[in-house]
């Protein structure tokens, strides 16, 4: 049996206004001077408007047994908390906005219990970190996703890449420096992405930059398209960038940040020649190191090109040289060899690489027998060198 319009109204919130739109009900507190989530909530309540309120924190209490919510609006309160699994029972909620609050941060269990959400909106927060598995709920399902207006310097891109029925993503006026190569491959149904106003130098390839025709403004833009914007950037205009400049896409007044002969200059207005790179150049390294067995050994190098190189190792018998129990192999370009041993001795190579190609520097390393032992034997001749068993370069820990 339906409730009474009577019962409906008792269980209308003070200062808000409810309309039955039998058999769900609408919610709408807006201004309402909201210090808190309304305790007296009616459980049929399919939307519900919090908007312009005082709210500073969401309880796990607040959305209890409200399975028929669909749509819940909280944006441009004072939210600066919300407890894990504080929307666990919202199993039917299509959109959920929190934009214009104050959320430093969204963790692991915050979002948990939200399998159908189609619309998350997270802007104007202040945002510095999402957790890897925030959305796994419902990475599935969303179909919109805005971060917007942020602090954030990097994404769970893991999770950005399984988001496989979005259709648009709004990453713009955040702090993100880098975007993984190929991290938009799988979003087929991608038909918006604003990067707009970050500190992205370059964009790397993607397969889906090269799937669809590319525009700058929605309008005009057809069904099957992908509108970028990515305006606002300190783009380095080298060759790294030149994939992206042969996209046939108008004028949309991006410009060159660096290098310096391009500064200011308009993006589509540079020739496609002048995207040039720079071969490295080894600057400095170690000629010649001699140490005694047992001792410590850092091999340096440094590189210099344009993109800047990166810098990695190859021991005398050609093998890469990465971190082990051993030996450290530093971003910066050094090799640490925390023990020598006699089978390290050789000629160790340098290799500085980027986009344009690559420069080598041998460096010399001797490393001398301890003396004989007490009892006048000598230590065991040496075997093979034990440090080459590195695939690839890593970071010290």
């Amino acid at each position: 049996m339906a409730p009474s319009p009577l019962l409906s109204l008792l269980l209308c919130p003070p200062r808000c206004t409810c309309q039955n739109l039998s058999p769900s009900l609408a919610v709408l507190c807006a201004r309402a001077g909201l210090l808190f989530v309304p305790g007296l909530l009616d459980r049929r309540t399919a939307e519900l408007r919090l908007t312009d309120n005082f709210i500073a924190a969401v309880r796990r209490r607040d959305f209890a047994n409200m399975t028929r919510l669909v749509h819940l609006t909280l944006s441009r309160n004072a939210i600066r908390q919300l407890v894990p699994f504080a929307f666990a029972d919202l199993r039917g909620l299509r959109a959920l906005h929190l934009d214009g609050n104050r959320l430093p941060a969204i963790g692991a269990q915050q979002l948990r219990g939200l399998p159908n959400l189609r619309h998350l909106i997270l802007g104007n927060n202040q945002l510095q970190a999402v957790a890897p598995g925030a959305f796994d709920d419902f990475a599935g399902t969303l179909e919109d996703l805005d971060l917007s207006y942020n602090n954030l310097a990097r994404l769970p891109w893991e999770t950005i890449r399984r988001l496989s029925n979005v259709n648009s993503l709004s990453l713009d006026h955040n702090l993100i420096a880098h975007v993984p190569q190929g991290v938009f491959a799988d979003l087929h149904k991608l038909a918006r992405l604003d990067m707009t106003s970050n500190r992205l130098k370059k964009i790397p390839p993607d397969p889906l930059f090269l799937r669809l025709p590319v525009y700058a403004k929605s309008k005009g833009s057809p069904l099957s398209s992908l509108v970028l914007s990515f305006g606002g950037n300190p783009l380095h205009c080298n060759c790294e960038l030149l994939w992206l400049r042969r996209l046939a896409r108008e004028d949309d007044l991006e410009t060159c940040a660096s290098p310096p002969e391009l500064l200011g200059k308009y993006f589509w207005s540079v020739p496609e020649e002048e995207f040039v790179c720079q071969l490295p150049v080894i600057t400095h390294h170690t000629g010649r190191l001699a140490v005694t067995e047992g001792q410590a050994a850092t091999l340096r190098c440094h590189g210099a090109g344009d993109p800047e190189p990166a810098v990695h190792w190859l021991s005398p018998e050609g093998k890469l040289v990465a971190n082990s129990s051993r030996t450290l192999a530093y971003e910066n370009g050094s090799l640490e060899i925390l023990v020598a041993a006699v089978q390290d001795a050789g000629a160790f190579t340098c290799v500085a690489s980027n986009a344009a190609g690559e420069a080598t520097a041998s460096v010399e390393l001797q490393v001398s027998p301890l003396p004989q032992l007490a009892d006048g034997t000598r230590p065991p001749a040496p075997g093979p060198s034990d440090i080459l068993t590195g695939s690839g370069l890593g970071r010290p820990m």
